[in-house]
């Protein structure tokens, strides 16, 4: 589009920092004055900043020096390891999970919270762990049978109250959970959803809408529309899914592309393609990526949460933020590390999570051992809030905070040694402090 062009053109004369582009971004599309809740990877917010505060993260730096537990934490905060791959988590005799992946909090009526933890491995499932108003843990459990799925990577919190989680797999599928439901029992499988390298979702609370991330290199943006949306409650698991086209002859994947770009929607013919996977290519139907040429292929679909009309996902291929703002059908990169200057803070984008004033944590997965956890705040300012140690081939999974904003959830997928640990290890942690302006 002509005007999105020359604004980028502007943009370059006058030599605008990362920074003011951000901020411009943050006031144009009004996310200085928006609200949400505090949940995790992939979802929306189910959850809210229970601090007196104003919702916005206010943190100090990074402490030099690793703490205890191998990690740099803001200074005056402090860390404990909440759960271990393989071992009883605290006093309730219940075993952790290895490969620790997309995860979220729920809030308890007791005032307390439930954190639910995916496991990106075979077999798959969803553990979880029960948290009194304290933050003390007093129970463990398993809500998503690992002999029902696979490889469940990123998901996503229901306005209803449950978490969806995504196979990671061309023949993968989103499961529905119960994160109270200490018999696993309450599952569902939502074929409606599609079937494909499923990574995140994201629910519009005001319309029921799904929208879900591919993890594929050509991967696509959907939605699904339920045939009954039932805002206020459950859908139906019947509608249609459909991939989203940015309508411009821009070259969204060039260097400092930015839009905003008009998009719409068409329909998938075939959401669940059935077939073989031979060497992690799906032989039989056309896979549901390819099936409509016209739609936009994205490098690397990740993280993804909606917020005040807005759909926020992240790109791992090529390190991008992108807003999609739902009302006036348009997309934007928010953030684009191709654009950033030497050395960024924020180098490698994955799951995403936001506070309720606003601020963007993304958490990273690169080859690097200095894995970080970063908010990009709406000011425009980047900081990290937390850093690993010696965790070279992990990545940082599962943001999330408690409904309290006390505590910040993460995981380290694969632990020290240098990505050693797949299928064996896998580390959780809490950080505790004041992360929010008072």
């Amino acid at each position: 589009m002509p005007v999105a062009t020359n604004f980028n053109k502007r943009q370059q004369r006058r030599g605008l920092t990362r920074r003011e582009i951000l901020q411009s971004s943050f006031v144009g599309m009004g996310l200085l004055s928006i609200g949400g809740g505090l949940t995790a990877c992939g979802g929306n917010g189910a959850t809210r900043d229970g601090s007196g505060g104003t919702g916005r993260l206010s943190f100090p730096p990074l402490s030099t020096t690793p703490d205890a537990n191998g990690l740099l934490i803001p200074q005056g905060f402090s860390s404990r390891v909440i759960a271990q791959a393989n071992q009883v988590v605290g006093n309730t005799g219940f075993r952790w999970h290895t490969d620790p992946d997309g995860a979220a909090v729920f809030a308890a009526p007791d005032g307390g919270w439930v954190y639910a933890s995916n496991r990106e491995f075979l077999p798959g499932g969803v553990d979880a762990i029960r948290f009194d108003a304290n933050g003390d843990i007093v129970d463990a459990y398993n809500i998503l049978p690992g002999l029902l799925t696979r490889l469940n990577c990123g998901g996503g919190v229901t306005p209803w109250g449950t978490w969806m989680s995504g196979e990671e797999y061309d023949l993968g599928v989103i499961w529905e959970c119960d994160p109270f439901d200490t018999t696993a029992r309450n599952v569902t499988r939502w074929s409606g959803l599609g079937t494909f390298y499923h990574e995140a979702v994201a629910v519009d609370a005001t319309t029921n809408t799904f929208y879900l991330t591919e993890d594929r290199p050509d991967g696509r943006f959907y939605r699904f529309v339920p045939d009954s949306a039932n805002v206020g409650a459950r859908p139906s698991e019947t509608g249609k899914l459909q991939a989203l086209r940015v309508l411009s002859s821009d070259d969204i994947n060039a260097e400092g592309a930015r839009g905003p770009w008009p998009v719409d929607w068409l329909d998938i013919p075939n959401p669940n393609p059935i077939g073989l996977l031979q060497g992690g290519i799906l032989i039989g139907q056309t896979p549901t990526r390819h099936q409509v040429a016209e739609t936009t292929a994205f490098n690397g679909g990740e993280g993804i949460w909606y917020q005040k009309n807005v759909v926020y996902f992240t790109t791992k291929g090529d390190k991008r933020v992108y807003a999609l703002d739902v009302t006036a059908q348009t997309l934007e990169v928010l953030y684009d590390d191709a654009s950033s200057q030497p050395d960024p803070v924020l180098d490698s984008v994955d799951n995403v999570v936001m506070t309720p004033g606003g601020d963007i944590v993304i958490v990273e997965d690169k080859t690097e051992a200095n894995q970080q956890a970063v908010a990009i705040k709406t000011d425009g300012s980047i900081a990290a809030m937390v850093q690993l140690v010696d965790h070279e081939g992990s990545e940082v999974t599962g943001p999330a905070f408690s409904p309290d904003g006390r505590f910040f959830y993460f995981s380290s997928q694969r632990g020290p040694g240098n990505g050693k640990g797949t299928g064996t290890a896998g580390i959780t942690y809490a950080v505790e402090g004041p992360w929010f302006q008072v």
